[in-house]
Parts: structure tokens; C-alpha cells; sequence
């Protein structure tokens, strides 16, 4: 199998990022980003998509943490969908039931080459440390977006703390990213889809 890896840059006035990214790899993430909590959250998506990931960012949080957030998301898209490459042989789909404390989340992925983003998430607090809640359906829809994929996200009990929400959220992804770009050994290198192409 060849290696699905891939290394992008998306450089503006606002923000400057780059991203190495490892489809099989173990997990390992070097994250240097200037937002302390979503360093924690590519952390948490790295690890339990058991994928490598390398990014620097900076980005004009002087101003806000908006660009640099949206950006980051941009260009994690981008890396994964150049990754994929042909998507020859992938699971396509991947889905979970996760549990994070007292918070429930049901996510779903589509990697067919279409976007789509549905999201029930509504925050209840401003601030996560230095990282604004309303940003976070806009990282994940900016990212589905590039990665040109059907993401959903659908809160069966929201629980009660912020953290646990939005925590949920991006291991639900990791662990539903990691099933759909898992290859499957039966199918010989096909295209998971009747059209031929993704």
C-alpha cells in the first residue's frame, strides 16, 4: 500500500499554517498552534484517529481567534482529503456512539467527495480557556469543506459541561474518521462507490 501522507501550507494576510499529515500513522501529534484548548482538542483528534500529525500555525489572535481557527481547519481538510488520494479501497463511512461523562454525541462521516455539515451543537458558555465555543462548528465545517465530505454531529443528551460537549465532538470525529479511512482488505482496492469515482 502506498503511504497516504500529505504536507500543505495555506499561507494569507491573517494566518500562516502548515500541516504534515499521516493517515496510518500511531497517533503522535506536535501541535504548535497559539490556542492552548485546541492544541488539546488535535491532540485528542490525532490520538484516536491514530493518525501523525505535525502543525505549526500562527495567526493574528491579537485581533481574534477566528481566522486562525477557520484556517486551521481549511488546511486539516485539505491534508486529509490529499492523503486519501483515489480513496481506493477505504471504508468510506465511518460512525460512532460516543460517551464522553454525562454527554452523548452521535457523529457521522462521508468521505464520498461531497460536502455536507449538520450540526446541533449550541454552546453554553463563551470561552473554553482562549478559544471561543461558536468557533467550534465552524472548524469542523471549514475542515468538512476542504475535505470535501458529509460530516455530522447530533447531541442525544447534552449534558452539562462545555468541555465534555466540545471534547466529544472531536474524539466522535477522530474515531469515525479513523473507521472511514480504514482500508478494507476485501475490497481489493475499489472505489467504495457504484459510480466508479469519488
Amino acid at each position: 500500500m502506498s503511504q497516504r501522507t500529505a504536507s500543505v501550507k495555506r499561507e494569507t494576510r491573517e494566518t500562516k499554517i502548515e500541516i504534515d499529515l499521516n493517515l496510518d500513522g500511531q497517533g503522535n501529534c506536535t501541535c504548535r498552534v497559539g490556542l492552548g484548548f485546541l492544541e488539546h482538542m488535535l491532540e485528542l483528534l490525532a490520538a484516536h484517529a491514530r493518525i501523525d500529525l505535525k502543525i505549526q500555525a500562527q495567526g493574528d489572535v491579537q485581533v481574534d481567534d477566528h481566522h486562525l481557527t477557520e484556517d486551521l481547519g481549511i488546511t486539516l481538510g485539505q491534508a486529509i482529503d490529499k492523503a486519501l488520494g483515489t480513496k481506493k479501497g477505504i471504508e468510506r463511512y465511518g460512525f460512532v456512539l460516543l460517551p464522553m461523562d454525562e454527554v452523548l454525541v452521535a457523529v457521522a462521516v462521508d468521505l464520498g467527495g461531497r460536502f455536507a455539515f449538520c450540526c446541533n451543537y449550541r454552546p453554553q458558555r463563551e470561552l473554553i480557556g482562549d478559544l471561543s465555543t461558536e468557533l467550534i462548528p465552524h472548524f469542523f465545517r471549514s475542515l468538512a469543506v476542504a475535505a470535501k465530505c458529509n460530516l455530522h454531529f447530533k447531541f442525544l443528551n447534552r449534558g452539562e459541561n462545555e468541555h465534555h460537549r466540545i471534547e466529544a465532538m472531536f474524539k466522535g470525529f477522530a474515531r469515525s474518521l479513523r473507521m472511514a479511512v480504514h482500508i478494507d482488505r476485501e475490497a481489493k482496492g475499489q472505489i467504495p462507490s457504484t459510480k466508479g469515482v469519488l
